[in-house]
C-alpha cells in the first residue's frame, strides 16, 4: 500500500497533474459510455489543463448518464487496480486501453489541450505495452487505477458536498431527477467508499500477486 499513499501524499502537488487530468478523461468518458449505451449521441468530449471537462450530448437517459461521471471512473480505476494484482493481462489491457483512448479522441475531440493529451496518452500506453516489461505495465496499471480510486470520494466531496453550489453532476441530478445536491453527492461518497473497501479487500487477496504477511 505504499504506492497508494505515496500517490495521497502527492495529491495535490504538480507531479501527478497528469494522473489527475486522466481521471477527470475518465470521468467524462464515462458519461460518453452512458450515452451511447442508452440510446443517446455523443456531440463533444473536452477536458483542460484545470482539472475540468465536459461532454455534450443528445439523448439518451439522464439519470444514468449523470450518475455514470464518478461511478464510471471510479469503477473503471477499480477493475484497472484488481486485474494488475490479480492476473497477466497488463500488456493487453494497458494496449486496448491506449488504444480506446485513440478512438475517443479522434471521434469526439476537437480542442487542442484534450487532443493533444488524450493522443499523447494513448500513444504511450501503447508505446508501453509493446516496449517495456510487465512490471512496468503492472505499475502503470495499478498506478491509474489507484489514482481514479483517490479521484472519485475526494472530488465528489469537494464539488458535490464543501463546494454545493457548483453545477456539478450532483447539482444537475437534483435539477433535473430530485432531490439536493448534497444528498446525491452523499450517496455516490458512500457508493465510492463502498467500492473502494470492496476492491482493496479482494485485489489484496490471498492469490493476489503482493505477498502480505500472514497471521499466526
Amino acid at each position: 500500500m505504499c504506492l497508494s499513499l505515496v500517490i495521497v501524499l502527492l495529491w495535490s502537488t504538480p507531479a501527478v497533474l497528469p494522473l489527475r487530468i486522466l481521471t477527470v478523461f475518465l470521468h467524462e468518458t464515462s458519461h460518453a459510455i452512458v450515452t451511447l449505451a442508452t440510446g443517446g449521441e455523443v456531440l463533444n468530449l473536452t477536458i483542460d489543463p484545470y482539472e475540468g471537462g465536459s461532454v455534450t450530448a443528445r439523448g439518451g437517459n439522464r439519470f444514468l448518464m449523470l450518475s455514470a461521471g464518478y461511478t464510471g471512473s471510479l469503477l473503471i480505476g477499480a477493475a484497472l487496480f484488481v486485474i494488475a494484482l490479480r492476473t497477466d493481462w497488463d500488456r493487453r489491457i494497458l494496449a486496448l486501453f491506449g488504444a480506446l483512448t485513440l478512438l475517443v479522441a479522434a471521434i469526439y475531440i476537437r480542442d487542442l489541450f484534450a487532443l493533444v493529451f488524450t493522443l499523447t496518452t494513448g500513444v504511450l500506453m501503447l508505446a508501453t505495452a509493446r516496449y517495456l516489461s510487465l512490471a512496468v505495465n503492472d505499475l502503470i496499471l495499478r498506478i491509474i487505477g489507484i489514482s481514479s480510486m483517490i479521484y472519485a470520494p475526494l472530488d465528489i466531496w469537494d464539488d458535490t458536498i464543501a463546494r454545493s453550489y457548483l453545477r456539478s453532476d450532483a447539482r444537475m441530478m437534483a435539477e433535473e431527477i430530485g432531490g439536493t445536491t448534497i444528498i446525491w453527492g452523499g450517496l455516490w461518497l458512500v457508493i465510492s467508499l463502498a467500492v473502494i473497501g470492496v476492491t482493496l479487500r479482494y485485489g489484496l487477496g490471498r492469490s493476489s500477486n503482493i505477498s502480505l504477511p500472514r497471521s499466526l
